[in-house]
C-alpha cells in the first residue's frame, strides 16, 4: 500500500505541475535519475515522452530492462537506459538536454546532496521542471509515535537520519534547507507537496483495500498532501523547482 500511495500521489502531482509549463501534448525530453525499477519513467513514456532512466544498481536496471521488453515497440524507441550515478550526469548529458529532471527516493542516500543537485540542474533546459522526492526530517517521530514506539520517537525529534524500509540507514532532509538549496542552484521552489501523511504508519506489506476504498484513501491522502498543516508532516514531500 505504501508504494502505491507513493506512486499514485506522485504520479498526480508531477503531471499537474508539467500541465501547469507545457502545452498539453507537447512531447518532453525527461531524464530520471535513479529511477529504480522505472515505475514514473515507464508511465511517462507511455504518455507520449521521451525518456532516459539513469540507474547504479544492476538489478535495477534489470527490472527495468524486463519491464521495458514487454512494452510497445514504440514506447521501448523512447526510452533510453544509462548506468549510471546521478552525481556524475555531466558525464552522460550536456547541460541544458532536458526539459523534466526527476530525482525520486534517491538524495535520502547521498551524505552531501548540494553538488548532485547543481549537478541537475544543470541537465534542465530554461524554464525546465526539477522534480525531487526526499524523506521529510521534520515527520521522522511520526511513525514510531503512532506505533508507541516512544524511544525511537523521542530520538528521532532529534536526528536527520532513518532507517529505510529496507534496513538501510538513510538520511532526511529539510523543506526549509532544500528551499534554499534551489535557490542557490538557479532552479528556485515552485510548488511542494505531502506524500503519504495517512499511510506511513501502515505495515510494509500491507496490501491494497478493495478499488472503491482505495480511491476514497488517494482522495484523502491527494487533499493531505495539499493542505496546510497536514503536508507538513507526510513521510516524503515532493518537491518541485524550475530553471530560470
Amino acid at each position: 500500500m505504501r508504494d502505491t500511495v507513493r506512486q499514485e500521489l506522485v504520479a498526480r502531482q508531477l503531471d499537474e505541475q508539467i500541465g501547469a509549463r507545457y502545452p498539453v501534448g507537447q512531447r518532453l525530453r525527461i531524464l530520471d535519475v535513479g529511477m529504480g525499477q522505472g515505475t514514473q519513467a515507464l508511465r511517462l513514456a507511455r504518455a507520449g515522452h521521451t525518456v532516459t532512466g539513469l540507474e547504479s544498481d544492476p538489478e535495477m536496471l534489470r527490472v527495468a530492462r524486463e519491464a521495458l521488453a514487454t512494452e510497445p515497440a514504440g514506447i521501448r524507441e523512447r526510452f533510453r537506459l544509462i548506468q549510471g550515478d546521478g552525481r556524475e550526469t555531466g558525464v552522460h548529458f550536456l547541460p541544458g538536454s532536458f526539459d523534466v529532471v526527476l530525482c525520486h527516493g534517491v538524495l535520502m542516500y547521498v551524505d552531501e546532496p548540494d553538488a548532485m543537485l547543481a549537478g541537475l540542474a544543470r541537465m534542465l533546459a530554461p524554464g525546465g521542471l526539477l522534480s525531487l522526492v526526499v524523506r521529510n526530517a521534520d515527520a521522522l517521530a511520526m511513525r514510531p509515535g503512532l506505533a508507541g514506539d516512544w524511544s525511537a520517537a523521542l530520538a528521532a525529534f532529534d536526528s536527520d537520519t532513518c532507517v529505510s524500509d529496507f534496513g538501510v540507514p538513510t538520511r532526511a532532509d529539510r523543506l526549509e534547507t532544500l528551499t534554499a538549496t534551489l535557490a542557490g542552484i538557479a532552479a528556485p521552489l515552485q510548488a511542494w507537496y505531502g506524500v503519504r501523511v495517512f499511510t506511513d504508519a501502515v505495515p510494509t506489506d500491507e496490501g491494497l483495500p478493495a478499488a472503491q476504498e482505495l480511491e476514497r484513501l488517494l482522495a484523502a491522502e491527494d487533499r493531505a498532501g495539499r493542505t496546510d498543516p497536514y503536508r507538513a508532516v507526510a513521510a516524503l514531500l515532493h518537491l518541485c523547482g524550475v530553471r530560470g
